[in-house]
């Protein structure tokens, strides 16, 4: 029995839904993890949401880093985490360790530029025109 359907479109049952999204491959999940754009994004790129990459500006919205901001260290597509730069909490060991944040908690307030073809977006106002 196969365990990911490719021909599955979408259904209103959450059974099915969070089926889909636990037995997708790398390759889906990986456009599954998206985050929301800051106001100022949203005007530029006339997107609500992207997909984070490492090297991006996130603030963090909920939790108890909330309103911290920083750079996104690495990015665990397989179970739709992000980790972020400097938000680490300390064990009983005395070691650290680095905190998942799941994307829908975190809105990106800066792009990383490195890659030319991720920003080939129009803007609202050439899509008018």
């Amino acid at each position: 029995m196969k365990k990911f359907s490719t021909m599955w479109i979408s259904s209103k049952k959450p059974r099915k839904q969070r089926k889909y999204r636990a037995n997708a491959p790398n390759h889906i999940k990986r456009d599954m993890v998206s985050s929301h754009l800051s106001k100022e994004l949203r005007k530029v790129h006339g997107k609500r949401s992207l997909t984070p990459r490492k090297g991006d500006t996130v603030k963090i919205m909920r939790g108890s880093f909330k309103r911290k901001s920083g750079k996104i260290a690495r990015i665990d597509a397989k179970n739709e985490k992000i980790f972020v730069e400097g938000m680490q909490k300390t064990k009983k060991d005395g070691s650290k360790i680095s905190i998942p944040f799941h994307p829908s908690n975190l809105l990106i307030t800066e792009l990383n530029t490195d890659d030319k073809k991720r920003l080939k977006t129009k803007n609202k106002s050439e899509k008018d025109k």
